[in-house]
C-alpha cells in the first residue's frame, strides 16, 4: 500500500503543490482509487479479524439490537400505537449504526494512520473516505436482515423503493462531510473524541430511532413563541430526516416526500463541501501535528 503511494509520488502531477484548489486536489483521488479500494478492504477485514463468525456479525449485530429494543419498548414498555415494532426499530437502527460507526471510526482515521502520513505522500482524504466506504459495506450487508424482516412481517414494499440508493447516498455524503471536519479537529484537539462520545449519545435520543415522531408534542412554547417541534427537529437534525426517508420506503411502504428529501440532500451536500474545505485547508499541517 505504501509502495503504491510512493510510485504515484514520482509523477509530478500527483504532488500536492500542484493542486491549486480544493477541486483540483479532489480530482487527485481518481488517481488513488486503487489505494482507496485497498484501504477499504483492509478496514472491512480488520473489523472482523480474529472473530469466529467474521462477516456474520454484520447480520447478528443489528438483529441482536433489534431484539433488545423490541423487548424493552415492545414488551416491558409496550406501546401498541406502532405496529410491527421490530421492523420499525430495524429501519431506524441500521442507518443509525452506520452513522455512529462512520463518525466514531472516521474521526480517528488520520490520527490512527500517523506513521503512514509521515512517511509517504498521498491525498489525506483517502483515509476518511476508506473508513466511510468500509462502514457502508457493513451497512449494506445488514440489509439481508432487514429484507428478511420485511418478508417475515409481510410488509408491503413501496413502488418507490428505487429511491433507496439515493437515501443511502445522502446519508453517506452527510457522514463523510462530518468525518472530514471531525477527523481534522481530532488531529489538533484530541478531546474531540471524548466530546463526541457524549454528543452521539444525546444525538441518538433526539433522533426517532426507537420511537415515532408522534410521541413528541406537535408544538412547544419557548419564551412566548410557539415552535413546530416536528418541523424544527427535521430542520436541525438531518439524521431524523434521513431515517424518516428509510421508514417511508421500507416500513410505511410509500414514497418519501420529494421536496423534503431534496432539502435533506442539499443539507448533506452542504455539510460535505464545508467539511472537505475545512479538511483541505488544514491537511497540510497534519504531518507536523502528528
Amino acid at each position: 500500500m505504501q509502495d503504491a503511494a510512493k510510485t504515484n509520488l514520482n509523477t509530478p502531477f500527483m504532488r500536492p503543490n500542484n493542486a491549486a484548489s480544493p477541486w483540483e486536489h479532489a480530482k487527485l483521488l481518481l488517481h488513488y482509487r486503487h489505494l482507496i479500494y485497498s484501504l477499504t478492504m483492509k478496514e472491512v477485514k480488520a473489523r472482523y479479524k480474529h472473530s469466529v463468525l467474521g462477516f456474520v456479525w454484520s447480520l447478528l449485530n443489528p438483529l441482536g439490537m433489534m431484539l433488545v429494543f423490541t423487548f424493552v419498548f415492545g414488551f416491558l414498555m409496550r406501546n401498541e400505537q406502532i405496529e410491527k415494532y421490530p421492523l420499525f426499530v430495524l429501519c431506524g437502527l441500521l442507518p443509525w449504526n452506520f452513522f455512529v460507526v462512520s463518525i466514531m471510526t472516521g474521526m480517528q482515521s488520520i490520527v490512527a494512520s500517523s506513521n503512514m502520513i509521515k512517511k509517504v505522500y498521498f491525498p489525506r482524504e483517502v483515509l476518511p473516505i476508506s473508513v466511510i466506504l468500509s462502514s457502508l459495506i457493513n451497512f449494506l450487508l445488514g440489509f439481508v436482515v432487514l429484507f428478511g424482516a420485511l418478508i417475515v412481517f409481510r410488509s408491503q414494499l413501496s413502488p418507490w423503493l428505487w429511491m433507496l440508493p439515493f437515501v443511502i447516498l445522502t446519508q453517506t455524503f452527510f457522514a463523510l462531510g462530518l468525518v472530514f471536519f471531525l477527523s481534522t479537529l481530532q488531529v489538533f484537539y484530541r478531546d474531540t473524541a471524548m466530546v463526541m462520545d457524549v454528543a452521539m449519545l444525546a444525538w441518538f435520543f433526539i433522533t426517532p430511532v426507537f420511537y415515532s415522531m408522534d410521541f413528541l408534542p406537535k408544538t412547544k412554547v419557548i419564551f412566548g413563541m410557539t415552535f413546530d417541534v416536528h418541523r424544527w427537529l427535521y430542520y436541525l437534525n438531518p439524521m431524523a430526516s434521513i431515517i424518516s426517508g428509510y421508514r417511508d420506503l421500507l416500513y410505511y411502504g410509500y414514497r418519501t416526500d420529494l421536496d423534503f428529501f431534496l432539502r435533506t440532500l442539499v443539507t448533506a451536500l452542504g455539510v460535505l463541501i464545508l467539511g472537505y474545505w475545512f479538511f483541505y485547508r488544514h491537511s497540510g499541517r497534519f504531518g507536523e501535528e502528528l
